[in-house]
């Protein structure tokens, strides 16, 4: 990752939550973090905690990170940030944990007349085909709340529309009639239902595998009469490295809000 690809990174991951950018130079950047950003990265639980017992102005600090040292001005004071530094892995720790779920809405151009919008629920996932081997396909599946119609790589849509975290002017949400909860169980049976419906050639053959190397260590041990703990541990060992297994995991979603053309 180099330099500018971090400092764009760190830009657009403070915008993202909605921190004022004080100053912006491409060797460094300065930002006054929000409150929910200051509990996230500071590590300052005792004063936030004084504050909420005493009723206190909150103060969220403000930050300066330099990406490029060489061209940053010499008196300059702030965090030096580059790819194996804590402050950046925390960053990305942060992104991965504020990420998991989000609320947006169309910023449509349908300016002074009253403009619905859809809910839609959107959920990311990764599905690993595990054995001795591993292969994993990500999915990002639509499903509107209202009339339960799916749509397949539906982040590749979103990329196509303007959203914003504020609902605009002149519009309005429709309530859903699939509750989210309920909705994420629908993907999740439908992501089964496409799965039974493929070619699971390749457990079959971890498994022609497996038996394989069964019957190499039963010949390995089949002069030993007595129970052998060891020859437990080998097999279990065995189990574990070539039982097929399909994980289905979450990897992030949201409620999107958009217009019945949208998508």
């Amino acid at each position: 990752m180099q330099q500018q690809e971090i400092h764009n990174f760190l830009l657009s991951y403070f915008q993202a939550n909605e921190c004022p950018i004080l100053e912006n130079h491409s060797e460094y950047l300065t930002v006054q973090l929000t409150i929910e950003l200051d509990k996230e990265l500071m590590n300052r639980p005792f004063y936030w905690h004084y504050l909420e017992k005493t009723g206190g102005n909150p103060n969220p600090m403000r930050l300066t990170f330099i990406t490029n040292k060489e061209a940053a001005p010499e008196k300059l004071q702030g965090e030096i940030i580059h790819f194996g530094s804590p402050r950046l892995h925390q960053i990305f720790a942060s992104t991965k944990n504020l990420s998991r779920y989000i609320r947006l809405y169309e910023n449509h151009q349908q300016h002074c007349k009253q403009t619905p919008l859809l809910p839609w629920l959107c959920m990311n996932v990764k599905i690993s085909y595990q054995c001795d081997r591993k292969r994993d396909i990500f999915k990002s599946i639509g499903l509107q709340l209202i009339n339960g119609q799916m749509v397949e790589n539906f982040h590749d849509r979103l990329q196509q529309i303007t959203l914003t975290p504020k609902i605009p002017d002149y519009s309005f949400t429709l309530s859903p009639l699939v509750k989210p909860k309920s909705g994420m169980s629908r993907i999740e049976n439908y992501l089964k239902s496409v799965i039974e419906e493929e070619d699971h050639l390749w457990a079959e053959d971890a498994r022609k595998r497996w038996d394989k190397d069964l019957q190499l260590l039963d010949r390995f041990y089949e002069e030993v009469e007595e129970e052998n703990e060891s020859y437990e541990t080998e097999k279990k060992a065995l189990q574990e490295q070539y039982e097929p297994k399909i994980i289905i995991s979450f990897i992030n979603g949201g409620l999107f809000y958009l217009t019945e053309k949208a998508i």
